[in-house]
């Protein structure tokens, strides 16, 4: 930064460097780097240093109910929530911030619920929506969310990026979930059957057109490998450049599963069914609900 550097590298055939490794600075900003060699035309290309968030490791998970309760399991702060509290529409989906220490949580009117240090950055609440908002995901730095509705219409708050959508367009199921790409600041959407809709993040594949036993009720991002993996409400778990670390597929469950969360310790996940009851792979088990009498069902979970 501020200055010139000039290194000597190894290419193979193809152009691409094997030594040195070239390591960006620390410092926020856009630098130009330009690459020659003899007898070739040099080329430049931009490279750009973003602040990076402060992220923890996963230690715990927060589960979200229908009518707003918000149960903090494992290391997971409680920040609050909207139980006992008048709704105008019931709660469908929630984020946590990087470090853990707030959350957002999302009704179907595209209302947003801010807790601990997650700010607020905007809702449709009050709005009209052509379709109801099935869930939320927030930005890689917490400094903005997505929200989506079951038509695949994406809105987008605070320092979140819109990369398009799906609504307007024809769709064979309906959307039931996102999840944001931590790598690339985009997003996949996902719906019942199993399509999935690249937005400024890899396509890695999807189930559209499969014959299912059960519909797709949700996805998560894998944190590892830019990767990701896709639940049904049976719980089984269908991977995507992830790790398949195991699922509940053709297990009797008591209740269906409603979504799935991933784990940036370990590389696994956790599944929660609509009764409370939580399903570890290669991920730390933080307690469940299953057996616990709730107000409302759980609709949603995040690493905490």
């Amino acid at each position: 930064a501020n200055g010139t550097n000039t290194t000597m590298v190894v290419t193979i055939g193809n152009g691409l460097a094997t030594a040195t490794v070239f390591t960006a600075n620390t410092t926020v900003g856009s630098y130009a780097v330009t690459a020659s060699s003899a007898g070739s035309t040099s080329g430049t290309f931009m490279e750009t240093d973003v602040a990076r968030a402060a992220v923890t490791t996963s230690s715990g998970y927060d589960l979200v109910a229908a009518d707003g309760g918000v149960f903090a399991l494992g290391n997971t702060g409680y920040s609050g929530s909207m139980g006992g509290k008048v709704l105008t529409k019931p709660i469908v989906g929630m984020a946590t911030t990087p470090d853990g220490g707030g959350y957002w949580l999302v009704a179907s009117d595209g209302g947003v619920f801010a807790f601990g240090n997650a700010q607020f950055f905007g809702s449709e609440g009050g709005k009209r929506l052509t379709k109801p908002i099935v869930g939320m995901a927030s930005t890689p730095d917490g400094g903005g969310y997505w929200l989506v509705a079951s038509d695949g219409g994406v809105f987008a708050f605070g320092n979140a990026h819109f990369y398009g959508s799906e609504g307007g367009k024809r769709l064979t199921k309906p959307i039931v979930g996102m999840a944001a790409d931590p790598m690339t600041g985009g997003y996949w959407l996902v719906a019942s059957d199993g399509g999935v809709f690249s937005f400024n993040a890899p396509f890695a594949g999807s189930l559209g057109g499969t014959r299912l036993v059960k519909p797709i009720v949700g996805m998560a991002a894998d944190p590892t490998t830019g990767g990701y993996w896709l639940v049904a409400s049976d719980g089984g778990v269908f991977s995507y450049h992830a790790a398949f670390a195991g699922s509940l597929g053709g297990t009797h469950l008591t209740q269906p599963i409603v979504g799935m969360t991933a784990d940036a310790a370990t590389g696994g996940y956790w599944l929660v069914a609509s009764d409370g009851g939580v399903f570890s792979y290669n991920a730390a088990f933080a307690g469940s609900l299953g057996g616990t009498r709730l107000t409302q069902p759980i609709v949603g979970m995040a690493a905490g």
